[in-house]
């Protein structure tokens, strides 16, 4: 049944970053779920952007082979919901499709849930694939911890946010990402006051807590090195009055150092 020529499939697209050389790239989140778009609705699927994103992350989204990337214009400071929901409304689709969250800047994770609140449209979360669609209703798949799967059945028009269980995305090709048109429109520009005042800094990797070991052997030693870290027990209060409940915490939280 797939592609399905009258199913109408936006997939909103941002550029992402290498993790080692910071270089800007396809976002690998969202490109699963460009790889699902291809799969139900072939070429006919969009890619929508919103700001002024980096012309190579962009076009490596073409380069999977579809023909055109529409870039609505908001600013690098403007909230991309408002130029979305406008979009969305001019345009008619059934399904959204969208990574869980960018790999640079905000990376909030809450632009899909936004999007429906104002659309009011479900929203499915971390789906690994789209079955089948059948009397205005499709068949989603999501994926839960452990690798377990769940079955859904969603009305349409619906988001989704595609997990990394979903089908690993195509190679890119350079010369469909060099003939792929990037349209662009206008949209609606709400400046994010907040964001102005942001500072942005790289990132720096939490210290593990190391635990102290007193083996007596090598083969201890090795045990303790490549076993499977155990949950520490925990205190569960359910009675008592809220100053107990919170003299508990504060003691919780004197022991390991985040209160001094």
């Amino acid at each position: 049944m797939w592609p399905d020529p009258n199913l109408k499939v936006a997939t909103l697209v941002s550029v992402g970053q290498h993790p080692k050389s910071g270089r800007a790239r396809r976002a690998e989140q969202d490109a699963r779920a460009v790889e699902l778009g291809l799969k139900m609705a072939g070429t006919r699927s969009r890619l929508v952007n919103v700001g002024a994103g980096d012309e190579t992350g962009l076009r490596q989204y073409l380069g999977m082979g579809l023909p055109e990337l529409m870039q609505v214009k908001a600013g690098t400071e403007a909230d991309a919901v408002p130029a979305l929901v406008e979009h969305l409304k001019t345009h008619p689709t059934d399904i959204v499709l969208t990574g869980i969250r960018a790999e640079q800047g905000e990376a909030s994770g809450m632009v899909p849930y936004l999007l429906g609140e104002q659309l009011g449209w479900p929203v499915v979360s971390r789906i690994a694939d789209i079955q089948k669609i059948e009397d205005g209703k499709a068949d989603v798949l999501q994926a839960l911890p452990r690798g377990q799967r769940r079955l859904l059945r969603v009305p349409l028009p619906f988001i989704a946010t595609v997990d990394n269980a979903a089908p690993e995305a195509r190679q890119y090709a350079y010369g469909p990402a060099r003939r792929g048109q990037l349209a662009e429109t206008n949209g609606t520009a709400i400046v994010d006051e907040a964001r102005l005042e942001w500072q942005e800094t790289p990132a720096k990797p939490r210290p593990k807590r190391l635990n102290v070991v007193k083996a007596k052997s090598a083969a201890d030693r090795f045990k303790a090195a490549t076993a499977k870290p155990q949950g520490q027990g925990g205190q569960v209060i359910r009675d008592g009055t809220d100053r107990e409940k919170a003299e508990a915490i504060m003691e919780l939280l004197i022991s390991e150092g985040v209160v001094r």
